[in-house]
């Protein structure tokens, strides 16, 4: 065939890369930069939200560590236990809010919900009253309150930001009562506001809610327990 007789280029194919108008260039240019840097920002935001465990797996809790280290060994010494086994050590830590006047307005009781998540770093769940108590208003099966339960790092976590961060920021704050124990190793306390924690916006909360903290042990006595609490740096009074 003669080369008049072949097919030239179609005028629709494309310019060569590097060709064209230079503003059509730097605009795509532009265009691949954004979104390079969506995914980059996107991928970042990945790593926060799944936590400091997700992005190193040597990640160990401060507390858990200073059991591991500090508190395990002086309570052998303290007590004579001679297995490490024997050791009373924390087992999990329940949070609850009493949200009974959210029972009428699911609303409040969301926003309970949304705020013990926070704290917590695990989502909370709404408890339900079992029987009605007509004195309060309250129906079997309605709503009553939320809570949560952590165990193992998220446990940790929880007990570090409660003694480093929460508990200083309680007004008038006079430490907590070392009689507070159930005779079998558990501890409880109380906060009357929520808004100590750092997790909490205060400007935006429209209530104030009080909090029950109910930390078990696998202690026999309430000694050994205090002796537990107390290596966590529990601020106890008497």
């Amino acid at each position: 065939m003669s080369d008049a007789g072949k097919k030239g280029p179609k005028a629709t194919d494309k310019a060569p890369k590097g060709g064209g108008n230079p503003a059509e260039k730097a605009k795509a240019e532009a265009k691949a930069d954004k979104k390079a840097k969506k995914g980059a920002d996107k991928a970042a935001g990945t790593q926060i939200s799944v936590g400091e465990a997700a992005r190193d797996p040597n990640y160990i809790p401060r507390f858990k560590k200073r059991f591991n280290e500090v508190i395990k060994p002086a309570l052998m010494a303290e007590f004579g236990y001679t297995n490490p086994l024997q050791v009373p050590k924390i087992s999990k830590i329940v949070l609850n809010i009493g949200a009974g006047e959210g029972s009428q307005d699911t609303k409040k009781m969301q926003a309970a919900q949304n705020d013990l998540t926070a704290i917590a770093g695990q989502k909370a769940v709404i408890t339900k009253a079992k029987k009605a108590i007509s004195t309060f208003k309250i129906t079997a099966g309605r709503p009553v309150g939320v809570k949560v339960t952590l165990r193992q790092d998220r446990m940790y976590e929880f007990l570090d930001r409660l003694i480093t961060m929460a508990l200083p920021r309680v007004r008038d704050f006079r430490g907590l009562n070392g009689k507070s124990f159930d005779g079998r190793g558990n501890f409880a306390m109380g906060l009357k506001e929520h808004i100590v924690f750092v997790e909490i916006d205060y400007d935006k909360t429209e209530t104030v809610w009080g909090m029950d903290i109910i930390i078990n042990t696998t202690a026999k006595t309430d000694a050994e327990a205090k002796a537990l609490l107390k290596g966590f740096q529990f601020p106890f009074t008497n």
